[in-house]
């Protein structure tokens, strides 16, 4: 069939011919352009199938940095492909979907932001990862979920810190460290939208099941998991313990990496406050294989940074790198 294409604000959508065997497609297209392509946790299984690379934001964006790929192919949504653009400036990244954002990202706009710090000019900042370019930049240190208490520890006591964007962790940070931090009153959607009430409920059901939550959870949840961690280390926990049944408090994509590392332990999606019962997060949703293979095929939509900018937000991510060099992380 013949694609009808249209092209509006950088986005690229075309029909795809039902007929094509999308990964055997997907797979000739990398060999032909050199691309790679990094996919998420929290993607549609299907896509992380077809991925050289899944994992956590940064650690993709890392890996896609030590390869020879010309194209980096960004399963994820719109901060994760600046970061990928930011580490390999030389390498063209694109987005299946340039409209998958962020509701924490989005929460934190850098001309608001940075009214904020101005009125706190005595105080270091340091952000969680998943922000935009334009707060990596008015960042003194980036951290991930797995560092941050460390490298909040590696800090003078005395050091006022501003944290963002991202409330929930930095609350769990507080309490873990004894700080007292000016948090940026952001969160993300997904991991607010837990029920505590349906928690417990599904708690009975499973009295053995183990309680595992990502960090950007609510303080009242965090009160109630077994084990707190990323998403990585939810996934390691989950291998590595010999529990046989878990309730799962984040985006219910990691499960199914769960579900392939351990496939005789069963993974229960903790249940959201909401009437359809689903905790998947609509922007990481976005992507579709489609939507991958046309963005590989037509190598668009690119993600474009300043070089200017690329230079002052790299050099917050550098920060976290040495002290977590130093610390051993």
């Amino acid at each position: 069939m013949n694609s009808v294409e249209v092209i509006k604000k950088g986005f690229l959508d075309k029909e795809v011919d039902v007929s094509l065997d999308l990964f055997a497609e997907i797979e000739k297209l990398k060999r032909e352009k050199n691309a790679v392509i990094l996919a998420h946790y929290y993607q549609h299984a299907d896509i992380q199938d077809i991925a050289d690379y899944i994992g956590d934001s940064l650690g993709l964006s890392q890996q896609a940095a030590k390869t020879k790929a010309d194209i980096i192919v960004f399963a994820g949504v719109h901060f994760m492909a600046e970061t990928a653009k930011i580490l390999s400036p030389g390498k063209k990244v694109i987005l299946p979907d340039l409209k998958a954002g962020c509701s924490l990202a989005d929460s934190c706009t850098a001309e608001a932001f940075s009214e904020f710090k101005a009125q706190h000019p005595d105080h270091l900042v340091i952000s969680y990862v998943n922000c935009s370019a334009q707060i990596k930049a008015l960042t003194d240190i980036v951290c991930t979920s797995t560092n941050a208490v460390k490298i909040v520890e590696s800090l003078p006591a005395n050091q006022k810190i501003i944290f963002a964007p991202d409330k929930n962790l930095g609350n769990y940070i507080n309490k873990k460290t004894g700080r007292n931090m000016l948090l940026w009153n952001g969160a993300c959607m997904v991991h607010e939208i837990f029920s505590l009430q349906k928690i417990l409920k599904l708690k009975l059901v499973h009295p053995e099941a183990k309680l595992i939550a990502h960090p950007e959870c609510e303080a009242s949840l965090l009160e109630m998991a077994d084990f707190i961690g990323s998403t990585t280390a939810l996934l390691k926990y989950t291998i590595n313990q010999p529990h046989q049944e878990f309730i799962v408090a984040t985006e219910a994509g990691i499960i199914h990496q769960m579900q392939k590392s351990s496939p005789k332990k069963t993974f229960i999606p903790a249940p959201p406050n909401n009437s359809c019962a689903c905790n998947d997060c609509p922007h990481m949703k976005l992507n579709t294989l489609e939507k991958v293979y046309t963005c590989l095929k037509y190598e668009t939509p690119e993600i474009y940074l300043d070089e200017t900018l690329i230079k002052q937000a790299e050099g917050s991510i550098h920060r976290m790198l040495e002290i977590s060099e130093k610390l051993g992380l």
